[in-house]
């Protein structure tokens, strides 16, 4: 067992600490090593940080507990099922790494706060046995970093804005099928990783992560990208290769005929023929009030349930060009648009920036 010092990085003070490292120890002799460091007291109450990775540890030794002042905890590459309470309980700690270990939805405690309110900061679950989001990591307030990265977790929880300290969001390799668009209510997030996953497609919420730097986002199944992420004007890393959108874009999709419905109102709305409740019925009044305008600037054309999906190409921050998907009311609309970004096949030049990200 070795007691060094070294700077910790994660704390804001950048203060001197004491780090007992008993990675790669002797299991056997493990707990009596840790014993013997508390009976001398003065020395447990300098240690901030110890380490015990790769012990292949089923249990985490009781004796942690005695270092009084115990900020860093590294359990990770054990054989752990279960975090006790005790740790989370008795030890203020600002970083708790327990990746790639064998932790599952019922290995965590209850409550993650300590008596004394919390302060963790830090929290690294990844490669464990997750299939759901750990409802409790929504109470850590001051948490800062969240890693839950090789897991098996299918969804997101709705609560995760209560992390308003939040600046890294790690969930990728996981079975994440939909983001919830309360994603966009972490106000201070510079890095999302949902890399490896089984999205389609992305809130539209997260535009108003106006600090987000990195965006990492390969392999998925996204098919387009929500317009607003145009207006993310600090992301400087996005990563789209492996999806659909890369390796397979929209041309032209085949469009059933629309109904009488939808031809008789968007002659009304096009037309601009006045109307109201004396009119008509309720319900038609409210079907025509459903009218969306076609984004080709040179149609007039409304739609209603009958629309045709296009990819259009958007410049991203001046270094490639993303697809996005929109909506024409007619396939006519892609050759009458003067945009060359709009007509058919994509440049092979397109191709080349859009696999940059």
């Amino acid at each position: 067992m070795d007691v060094v010092y070294t700077s910790d990085s994660c704390d804001s003070d950048s203060r001197e600490q004491k780090t007992a490292d008993f990675g790669h120890a002797n299991k056997r002799h493990l707990n009596e090593d840790l014993l013997r460091m508390c009976k001398t007291k003065k020395l447990a109450e300098d240690i901030e940080t110890v380490l015990l990775n790769h012990n292949n540890l089923s249990t985490v030794p009781t004796s942690i507990t005695e270092f009084g002042n115990l900020r860093v905890l590294d359990l990770s590459n054990n054989s752990l099922e279960q975090i006790p309470e005790l740790i989370t309980q008795q030890c203020q700690l600002t970083t708790l790494i327990v990746k790639n270990n064998l932790l599952s939805n019922k290995s965590l405690p209850k409550t993650l706060l300590s008596l004394n309110g919390g302060g963790l900061k830090e929290l690294n679950l990844s490669g464990n046995r997750f299939t759901h989001f750990p409802e409790q990591v929504t109470e850590l307030k001051s948490l800062k970093y969240l890693y839950l990265g090789g897991n098996q977790i299918t969804n997101v929880s709705k609560d995760i804005w209560k992390l308003q300290n939040l600046q890294l969001l790690s969930l990728g390799g996981n079975l994440i099928t939909d983001i919830p668009e309360t994603v966009g209510l972490l106000n201070n997030l510079h890095a999302l990783v949902l890399c490896d996953n089984l999205l389609e497609a992305l809130p539209s919420s997260i535009a108003r992560l106006v600090h987000l730097k990195s965006l990492l986002l390969h392999k998925n199944r996204l098919k387009h990208l929500p317009r607003e992420i145009i207006t993310l004007k600090n992301l400087t890393e996005l990563s789209l290769r492996d999806n659909p959108l890369v390796v397979r874009f929209v041309k032209d999709m085949t469009l059933n005929p629309p109904t009488l419905l939808e031809l008789a109102a968007r002659s009304v709305k096009t037309a601009s023929i006045p109307y109201g409740a004396g009119d008509l019925p309720r319900t038609l009044v409210e079907y025509l009030e459903t009218a969306n305008c076609c984004v080709n600037p040179n149609c007039k054309g409304v739609f209603f349930d009958n629309r045709v999906e296009h990819i259009k190409f958007v410049d991203f921050c001046g270094k490639y060009r993303i697809p996005l998907l929109q909506y024409l009311c007619s396939s006519k609309c892609i050759g009458d648009t003067k945009s060359s970004d709009l007509h058919g096949e994509p440049s092979s030049s397109m191709m080349r920036k859009v696999l940059l990200g």
